[in-house]
């Protein structure tokens, strides 16, 4: 006989907390329910280090060193890491009271203070703490019920007392407290870091590209002056090297007009002369036969070459025997003919 076991469904105190926090993962995960401004902080990380790891990183590490990408990524998931943390644990949130706790805190305080009369304000409900030889007072939250601990505030964005307030941080999505303060300061810290450390590499990167442009742009744009500078003198690199118009001698150009819109037509719009060389002139044939022989003769010639064709010749037009009597071969004798065979036998 099978037992059926029913189990009770498990109320966590996650699910009953006063506040206005959302949790995720069966209470593991603790943010505040404005979580708009944590996601922008999210996209701008993530989309930042996404461009300067897919186009900046690349150049960067074969251009200097690959340990570029190397550090900047564990700057990343060191930054990730501490961001996530802040954002999903709780600040140090204190509990508020029950109400058989609260009502005792308000007798207790009635006890102390005594009736107040109708129409006068109620003294505040403070209470003396000493630290270290000093009176630190204790405020009592009217939403928490309770005296709040040294340096705990009320925050009104998630509703909840915090202990050892700091702030309420929208870039992160929480509080910063108690529980997580050490985890926001090394998530800025990294983060600073990281940003440095792109925006320095950026300008290194750009600087590399600047360089290489000014460079380039220095040799065309200065080889284009220069020899600006020469067409307004018709004047040539070489006799300008050689100083053939400069100088000790301080010899006039005699190709020049004096003019420079004159010296630049001349160079740039002049006629210009035909070619003297005459490279796909015929030659003589007495020239081509003293030439040496092509390059597609040479590689024909050393073809293998084939049997030219044997054509039918008729008996007048049989061609001489060259052949000397000693590489004759001799005659064959004649044969009788039958009919003198015949008449012998």
């Amino acid at each position: 006989m099978s037992v059926m076991v029913v189990r009770k469904k498990v109320t966590r105190k996650w699910e009953k907390l006063p506040g206005r926090n959302t949790f995720c993962c069966d209470g593991r995960v603790m943010m505040a329910r404005q979580k708009g401004i944590f996601y922008l902080t999210l996209f701008l990380i993530l989309g930042t280090c996404t461009l300067f790891f897919a186009f900046e990183c690349r150049y960067l590490a074969v251009q200097l060193s690959p340990a570029i990408p190397v550090f900047a990524a564990m700057l990343f998931l060191f930054s990730m890491a501490t961001l996530l943390r802040t954002s999903f644990s709780d600040p140090g949130v204190i509990p508020r009271a029950l109400p058989d706790e609260a009502a005792f805190i308000e007798m207790e305080i009635e006890a102390t203070n005594g009736a107040v009369p109708q129409g006068q304000r109620p003294p505040p409900r403070i209470k003396n703490f000493q630290i270290n030889n000093q009176i630190v007072k204790l405020k009592y939250c009217y939403t928490c019920k309770i005296f709040r601990p040294p340096r705990a505030s009320h925050c009104s964005i998630c509703d909840n007392c915090v202990e050892r307030f700091d702030h309420h941080c929208p870039w992160v999505g929480n509080c910063v407290g108690k529980r997580n303060y050490r985890y926001f300061y090394l998530f800025i810290l990294s983060l600073s870091l990281l940003t440095i450390y792109v925006f320095a590499f950026n300008i290194v990167y750009v600087a590399l590209k600047v360089l290489i442009c000014f460079f380039t742009l220095w040799s065309v744009v200065g080889l284009t002056g220069f020899h600006t500078f020469l067409v307004a003198l018709n004047q040539t690199t070489n006799e300008d090297i050689k100083g053939s118009w400069t100088g000790k001698n301080r010899v006039q150009n005699p190709y020049s007009h004096g003019n420079i819109v004159k010296n630049c037509c001349e160079v740039l719009c002049g006629p210009l002369p035909p070619s003297v060389l005459d490279r796909r002139g015929i030659l003589p044939l007495e020239e081509s036969g003293s030439r040496p022989p092509s390059t597609q003769e040479t590689s024909s010639s050393l073809l293998p070459q084939s049997p030219a064709p044997t054509e039918h010749l008729n008996s007048n037009e049989m061609p001489e025997d060259t052949s000397t009597p000693e590489e004759m071969p001799p005659p064959e004798p004649p044969e009788p003919p039958q009919d003198a065979a015949e008449a012998e036998k």
